[in-house]
């Protein structure tokens, strides 16, 4: 086994069958003694905003936060006696590995789980929580990728079974159980299902399910701008590695979709469309405070995607939320992301005058009436002339940006805005 840039075939010791609407079908009556039938809701803050009906599925209501119990435990119920002495090993960016856990205490299975450094730490210590005595959880690497790799050799060397995040039919007809869920509770097909992709496994199961059942259906998969591994997919024909990968969307965070997912999702007729992260960060906000819904960043991919989707006034719409294991400490740079993706928040490089009253007249010349200072980084270190001083202002208005700048033009100060991508900005956010 070669390891390729962020490119390799996930493992099993058994051999799966094909994704069908069938197969989907059976891994509904397997995983109904552990998997809850979680609530469809009608979102009045989303409907008004659409003019559809649109629905919440809301699978961050699952023992394990999200809907990832479906495919671990619909893979790890079928294994035999043997397979289960030997255990099983996954990699997870933390969902994954809290269905992976609950299923090894449900069902005995001792099993060996994979994280890399940036899963918060709210995720990992749920799956201990959840998996009690039956599991461990080993740190490595800083992306969903490193821990993968890790998992695999582990596997390799140990003989326990590899229970792939998404690539994997057993799995994927696991998540794919959402589908039958939702048009049982909503007594008929939806016009639209909206779903968040990061490795392809949820997709391509609801997908296939609904392209076989509901043909009419049009499924809509959104990932984030950070790591647009289906899209770069779609584009090439093939499952590619990203030479880069965003981890804010630690759930939705992969550099290469599965072997298995990509023709599932392509043969399914599904559209991708990409979020920036900024706008996912402002919906995120938005369902806390208007709907009371706590998402993490991958949770909040379905409804952030609907502000850039076609969608037909009237018609019935159903968006995936996804899980909702969010770190409460992230709420900060959350908010300051949402921030500045809406034209609210700014930072300068400025050179103050080292003299007294160079930053009252920066106040009272300078900042306008609803503008906020939110960080003002100065000291002074030598007796030059001027000293530079990192400045953030949050502005009331994004309109208003265009008169700050005419300010601080005019105020003959040494000014240079830090531009969003650059090194600082990346340090500041």
């Amino acid at each position: 086994m070669e390891r390729a840039g962020l490119a390799w075939v996930d493992v099993s010791n058994a051999v799966p069958s094909p994704v069908t609407a069938a197969t989907i079908d059976a891994a509904a009556a397997r995983v109904a003694e552990v998997v809850s039938r979680t609530p469809l809701e009608l979102n009045a803050r989303l409907s008004q905003a659409t003019g559809a009906q649109v629905w919440l599925k809301r699978e961050d209501l699952q023992p394990v936060r999200s809907y990832k119990i479906r495919g671990a435990y619909n893979l790890i119920v079928q294994l035999d006696h043997d397979a289960r002495a030997r255990g099983v090993v996954c990699a997870s960016a933390g969902n994954h590995a809290q269905g992976v856990a609950l299923a090894c205490q449900r069902l005995g299975v001792h099993g060996r789980i994979f994280v890399p450094g940036t899963t918060p730490r709210q995720k990992r210590e749920r799956i201990v929580t959840l998996g009690g005595t039956d599991v461990e959880v080993i740190v490595v690497g800083d992306s969903y990728e490193d821990a993968l790799w890790a998992a695999q050799l582990d596997s390799d060397a140990s003989g326990a079974v590899m229970v792939p995040a998404f690539d994997d039919p057993r799995t994927i007809s696991g998540q794919g159980t959402v589908a039958p869920e939702i048009v049982e509770q909503l007594g008929s097909a939806p016009d639209v299902v909206v779903l968040p992709v990061g490795g392809g496994g949820l997709i391509a199961g609801i997908g296939t399910w609904l392209a076989d059942r509901h043909p009419a259906t049009r499924t809509v998969g959104a990932e984030p701008m950070g790591a647009a591994s289906m899209t770069a997919a779609m584009d090439a024909g093939r499952p590619v590695p990203l030479e880069s990968v965003d981890p804010f969307v630690d759930g939705a965070a992969v550099g290469t979709v599965g072997q298995h997912t990509y023709p599932l999702v392509r043969d399914a007729g599904a559209g991708i469309v990409t979020v920036d992260e900024g706008h996912l960060c402002t919906e995120m906000l938005r369902l806390y405070q208007s709907d009371g819904i706590i998402a993490e960043p991958a949770g909040a991919l379905a409804t952030a995607a609907l502000d850039g989707l076609e969608i037909e006034p009237g018609s019935t719409v159903v968006c995936v939320v996804s899980g909702g294991n969010n770190d409460v400490s992230r709420y900060g740079e959350i908010l300051e992301r949402s921030l500045i993706h809406r034209g609210l928040k700014h930072y300068f490089l400025v050179s103050f005058p080292q003299e007294p009253g160079a930053l009252r007249r920066f106040l009272d010349d300078v900042l306008g009436p609803d503008d906020d200072i939110t960080l003002f980084d100065y000291v002074k270190r030598n007796n030059r002339e001027n000293g530079p001083a990192l400045i953030g202002i949050e502005l009331a208005d994004r309109n208003d940006l265009p008169g700050l700048l005419a300010r601080l033009d005019d105020s003959q100060l040494g000014v240079e805005q830090v531009p969003p991508g650059s090194p600082m900005f990346h340090y500041l956010v």
